[in-house]
């Protein structure tokens, strides 16, 4: 009996010797911008630089959030469908707490090329491409499979741990993709499966009013209106989000349409695209207009 009471009382002794382990959970944020630099530029007024002057504010001021936030790991990245990345601020590729702060607060050997001055050259890239380049006909959804698939783009959660506490470190993924959503490229027969223009969109509009049917249940009932889903492992971090500047069917000086509404381009393109970003596994999906 004294045998075992001594046991108990070691091993109770034992327990309280080691701490519970104090587990983290921390989030951050891994912004991606990819701009399609399509002739829509031409068409309207470069509106994408101001709503991604928004996204980089955005990053400061709610992700890194300098004087505030310690140890931040966010990232923001910017390219093109033609190009991999052309600006990139990722506080994570910095190790030490000390210099980490150092940057995100633009002080001490960081004061001339810390946050502040990697934002403003982080833009300066953005006007510079916007105002240089202009590529046209590109197979987008190809291109983005492509950049998700063998691309450093996205980043995979983790953790960190001493033996007792763990650290886990989560990422939110977030692409914009900046485009018009139509996706028309030359050499279609090269690839007419990603492939969805003028034609493609009033295929779907005539099957609509034949059937008096939506968009939404002419592409369930028409496999072949649809674009073909990508599964893919990584989607399932990824939350897509498609912004377009050009509605072709939209009369911009009578704001009037040439379609009546559930007929319209840009309602058929957001339907054909959030089925297929469903079906492929996306995180979330967003379709935004500005």
């Amino acid at each position: 009996m004294k045998k075992a009471f001594a046991i108990i009382s070691t091993v109770l002794l034992f327990a309280s010797c080691h701490p519970e382990s104090q587990n983290k959970h921390l989030t951050y944020q891994n912004i991606v911008i990819i701009s399609d630099m399509s002739s829509r530029i031409t068409n309207k007024p470069p509106k994408d630089i101001d709503k991604i002057d928004e996204i980089v504010q955005y990053f400061k001021d709610e992700c890194v959030k300098p004087g505030e936030k310690i140890g931040d790991k966010s990232c923001i990245s910017f390219s093109t469908f033609s190009e991999k990345a052309i600006a990139c601020i990722d506080i994570d590729k910095i190790k030490y707490l000390g210099d980490k702060q150092q940057f995100i607060n633009s002080t001490a050997k960081y004061q001339n090329n810390g946050l502040v001055h990697q934002i403003k050259y982080f833009k300066q890239r953005v006007n510079t491409t916007y105002a240089n380049t202009r590529n046209k006909g590109l197979d987008l959804i190809s291109i983005l499979i492509e950049k998700i698939e063998n691309e450093p783009i996205i980043k995979k959660n983790t953790y960190l741990t001493n033996g007792i506490d763990t650290t886990f470190v989560n990422y939110d993924n977030h692409i914009y993709i900046f485009t018009d959503g139509y996706l028309e490229y030359q050499n279609k027969s090269s690839n007419s499966q990603f492939y969805f223009g003028s034609s493609e969109i009033d295929k779907v509009r005539q099957f609509c009013k034949a059937n008096n049917v939506d968009i939404k249940k002419a592409l369930e009932t028409n496999n072949s209106l649809c674009l073909p889903p990508n599964k893919s492992e990584k989607n399932q971090y990824i939350n897509l989000h498609v912004l377009e500047t050009h509605e072709r069917d939209k009369n911009d000086s009578l704001q009037t349409y040439k379609y009546p509404t559930g007929q319209r381009d840009n309602e058929i393109l957001e339907t054909v695209w959030r089925k297929w970003a469903t079906e492929s596994g996306f995180k979330s999906f967003e379709w935004k207009k500005y």
